[in-house]
C-alpha cells in the first residue's frame, strides 16, 4: 500500500552521500524516521555516475517535515540561499544542536547561529524568545538584542541576548 505524499517536501541534493546524511539527520533529530529507499537500476541510473543498487533516493522526515535526499552528482552544491532553522527552547538545546551539526562542519561558516554542517548543508539553531526580543515595542530593547545577534561569533547564547534586552550587554 502506498503512503500519502504530502503537497510540499523538501529535496536536498547530494553528489553520493545521501544516505550518510540521512542517516546522520537522523541520529540527531529524535522526532525523525526513513520512509522509503530508491535504489538505481538498470533503467534508471547513468553508468559513468552511479553503480545498479546504489541509493538514488530516500524519503525522510525530521520533526514531522518530509525530506528527500538524493544521489544527484556532483552537479550541484548547497548555499546558504537556504538554511534549516532549529526552534530551541533552551540554552542547552541550543548547545545540543549547535555540537551535533557543527560536527566537522565549515568552522568557517560559524556566526550569528548560522552553521555549515559537514555536508555543506545551512542550519540556524535559534532560541525560541529571540522573535520576541527582537520585536518588543521598545526599539531600544530590541536594537540592543540584534547587536549581541550580529556580534555572536558562533552559537547564540541565551543569557548574552536576555542580558543585552535589558541593558547589561556582556561580552561574546
Amino acid at each position: 500500500m502506498l503512503s500519502k505524499i504530502k503537497k510540499i517536501s523538501t529535496n536536498l541534493w547530494f553528489d553520493t552521500q545521501a544516505e550518510e546524511a540521512v542517516n546522520y539527520y537522523t541520529s540527531i533529530f529524535k522526532n525523525s524516521k526513513i520512509e522509503r529507499i530508491t535504489r538505481f537500476g538498470k533503467e534508471r541510473h547513468d553508468p559513468n555516475s552511479m553503480e545498479e543498487g546504489a541509493v538514488m533516493t530516500i524519503q525522510f522526515s525530521l520533526e514531522g517535515l518530509d525530506f528527500v535526499a538524493l544521489n544527484g552528482g556532483p552537479h550541484f552544491k548547497f548555499t546558504e540561499a537556504i538554511s534549516f532553522i532549529v526552534h530551541c527552547d533552551s540554552q542547552e538545546e541550543i548547545d545540543y544542536y549547535w555540537e551535533k551539526l557543527s560536527k566537522d562542519g565549515d568552522k568557517n561558516a560559524q556566526a550569528c547561529g548560522w552553521l555549515k554542517d559537514q555536508f555543506g548543508v545551512s542550519w540556524q539553531i535559534v532560541p525560541t524568545i529571540l522573535p520576541q526580543l527582537l520585536n518588543d515595542s521598545n526599539l531600544e530593547k530590541s536594537e540592543r538584542v540584534m547587536k549581541a545577534v550580529l556580534q555572536t561569533k558562533n552559537k547564540i547564547n541565551i543569557n548574552n541576548l536576555i542580558e543585552a534586552y535589558e541593558g547589561n550587554p556582556s561580552s561574546n
